[in-house]
């Protein structure tokens, strides 16, 4: 297993970093709620609902139903820039770290879909601090696998007369992920990052 792929992490673990456990399970529950029915179909009472607590108690962990939307996106952002970052600064060829740092995204997002599809897909309902912060990290996520790309071309590993859309054609496919995938399906989570690492390294002309 990469250092890329260890960084993915169990699901079991995908909140620990939330604490008290009521604070945890509100997110929980949020993230549910906002993959369902979409943020602004969410109240309160329904996020209090799920998690088994008062609407009243809701409050005491955060503030507004935005900050909940703040928390989550904050931390999926933190999580994905990680498995890029930590594919990026691996040891190997261009080819072999742009493999490893897609496959390993595209897992968290099949694996983590309901938690992706709100990371990814509910930014513009974040008011104008907290987008801004969100799409700051959205750039770093950019720049990482911009980096890759720019490295294969130098080491002519890569042909790529457009990085920049390039990258942006990348970071989309393996996003939408979140959108299709099906935990019934036919493939695992595990044969989809390896499909699409495939498909990217021919995007990049990899020798």
């Amino acid at each position: 297993m990469s250092t890329a792929e260890e960084t993915v992490g169990g699901e079991a673990d995908a909140w620990a970093e939330v604490t008290p456990d009521a604070a945890r399970r509100l997110l929980v529950a949020a993230v549910e709620a906002f993959a369902e029915r979409g943020y602004h179909a969410t109240t309160t009472r329904d996020i209090a609902g799920r998690a088994g607590m008062s609407p009243a108690a809701l409050y005491i962990h955060y503030k507004t139903k935005e900050e909940l939307l703040h928390r989550i996106s904050r931390i999926g952002h933190d999580k994905a820039l990680d498995i890029l970052r930590t594919a990026a600064r691996g040891d190997g060829t261009a080819a072999e770290r742009l493999a490893d740092g897609v496959s390993s995204f595209v897992r968290w997002h099949a694996g983590r879909r309901t938690t992706a599809r709100v990371v990814q897909y509910e930014l513009d309902a974040l008011g104008p601090d907290a987008r801004a912060e969100i799409v700051a990290l959205r750039r770093q996520v950019d720049a990482e696998v911009r980096g890759i790309i720019e490295d294969g071309v130098a080491a002519g590993e890569f042909d790529v007369p457009d990085v920049q859309g390039t990258t942006l054609a990348i970071l989309s496919l393996c996003i939408d992920v979140a959108r299709w995938f099906n935990v019934d399906g036919p493939r695992t989570p595990e044969q989809v990052g390896e499909l699409y690492a495939g498909l990217v390294l021919r995007m990049v002309g990899a020798h």
